[in-house]
């Protein structure tokens, strides 16, 4: 299906707020932070390992398995030691930060589309000015 809109000008405002993003000295720091843990094989597993034990443990509780208490006390054993090498931790916050910006993006252009005009501050229920510059973060 093709669409209507002229998707030029908006892949070059794209690439614009690309740079307005990598172009903030934080994102040197973040972009490290994830880097770093990109290139590590072991704790890369390691997080692999988590997440597939979570989900699993999830799973047994949503279909109303009973967890022992050995696999849980192993899943929080497994988390206690990836979230303790500085490594992880900072993968994680990255991603986090991550994740805010890309919502936050995302919100904004739900917002137009559902009004049909560029939003203003007080279009969104979060913070005035919906990127948290109002101090409400």
């Amino acid at each position: 299906m093709d669409t209507t809109l002229n998707l030029e000008p908006i892949a070059q405002q794209t690439n614009e707020l690309c740079r307005a993003i990598i172009d903030q000295p934080e994102f040197v720091g973040l972009h490290k932070r994830i880097e770093s843990f990109l290139s590590d094989e072991k704790l890369k597993f390691e997080y692999q390992t988590l997440n597939e034990r979570g989900a699993l443990l999830q799973q047994k509780q949503q279909y109303g398995v009973e967890l022992k208490p050995e696999e849980v006390a192993e899943f929080e054993t497994l988390r206690t030691e990836f979230l303790a090498n500085p490594v992880a931790k900072g993968f994680l916050e990255a991603q986090e930060e991550v994740q805010q910006v890309q919502d936050r993006i995302h919100q904004h252009l739900a917002k137009a589309f559902e009004l049909g005009r560029v939003p203003q501050s007080g279009d969104f229920d979060f913070c005035s000015d919906g990127f948290g510059h109002c101090g409400c973060k």
